[in-house]
């Protein structure tokens, strides 16, 4: 085998190994031969796109839905050193790095993600044509994670919702809630600090549940189709009856979990909490509040809102 190896390699720019929008992807191609080998060619792509697919069953009949979505597509026509006038390089036995560089785009390009029905990868594909052989191919994968791209308003904003319910099977009473997030716009690892108050006027025991889930929606053919993730669940203490508790819980956001993704036509990720007032025997209040996960080294004043602002002033307990 004249060709041993065709490789290649890029350059990290930080530790998590990662490339944003208007960053510079530089790295090689490694050829390795065993004999001295005359190259036509050598090209090398960027490339970034989302695809979806998934099939659903109506009646007797499947129906596959699918679309892709393409953002870049980059080339370099050729990364070898002119030898001859013919454009043909001769590469003498050994080892050979070819190096290039591309600059991602500056808008317009979602986080990579790996979902239920569909994907967005970004990719670097090399190509080595000889004459009279068939040309080598190889490609890798690299990760893209896209800057944050929201209002500071839609960030910032508080969140708040309030549920009760009347307790009648077996119990009497009622039970309520009021749940409020300070802000919208979280960083991946950042605490999650949810404020409220649980009443429990029934004749039952109450326990407030967290969690939070991640909710895919795949676009195609008119169709959508969603999966959600749970990604934490968490019990609080209980309340017996005739009690109030004040909440100050708070929930760890994992550093490695995706960020949201909204700037995809097919394909869209976002987080919710949820807090459930678990009760016997009684449908369970439930309270969804919307969250939006940003990534690591986000230049935001999002990291400035406030853990434990005074609820009373907001007026949203009593």
């Amino acid at each position: 085998m004249t060709i041993r190896k065709f490789a290649l390699e890029y350059d990290a720019l930080n530790d998590h190994n990662t490339f944003s929008n208007g960053d510079t992807l530089a790295g090689r191609v490694i050829v390795e031969v065993t004999k001295e080998t005359k190259i036509k060619a050598l090209i090398v792509k960027a490339k970034g796109k989302a695809d979806v697919a998934w099939t659903e069953t109506h009646g007797e009949e499947n129906v596959t839905y699918w679309d892709k979505e393409k953002y870049f597509s980059q080339t370099v026509l050729s990364v070898l050193p002119e030898d001859k006038a013919d454009g043909t390089v001769v590469l003498v036995a050994g080892r050979h790095a070819f190096s290039f560089a591309f600059q991602l785009p500056h808008q317009g390009l979602p986080s990579s993600f790996k979902g239920a029905h569909g994907k967005i990868h970004y990719r670097l594909l090399a190509k080595l044509s000889r004459s009279l052989r068939a040309a080598c191919k190889t490609e890798t994968k690299f990760t893209f994670v896209a800057r944050a791209d929201y209002d500071q308003s839609t960030l910032m904003a508080p969140q708040h919702c309030s549920k009760d319910k009347n307790v009648i099977f077996f119990a009497s009473g009622n039970i309520s809630m009021d749940i409020f997030l300070p802000k919208t716009g979280y960083l991946q690892g950042e605490g999650l600090v949810v404020n409220g108050e649980i009443v429990n006027s029934s004749t039952r025991k109450v326990v407030p549940k967290y969690i939070i889930y991640q909710k895919q929606s795949f676009f195609a053919g008119g169709q959508r189709a969603v999966h959600t993730t749970q990604i934490l669940k968490e019990k609080g203490e209980p309340l017996v009856s005739s009690t109030r508790q004040n909440l100050m819980k708070v929930l760890a956001l994992s550093s490695e979990i995706s960020t949201s993704i909204q700037n995809c036509r097919i394909l869209k990720v976002e987080y919710r909490l949820k807090v459930i007032l678990d009760v016997s025997f009684t449908k369970n209040p439930v309270i969804k509040l919307p969250l939006i996960v940003l990534p690591h080294g986000t230049s935001s004043k999002v990291l400035e809102a406030g853990l434990y602002p005074d609820l009373a002033k907001m007026n949203i307990l009593n």
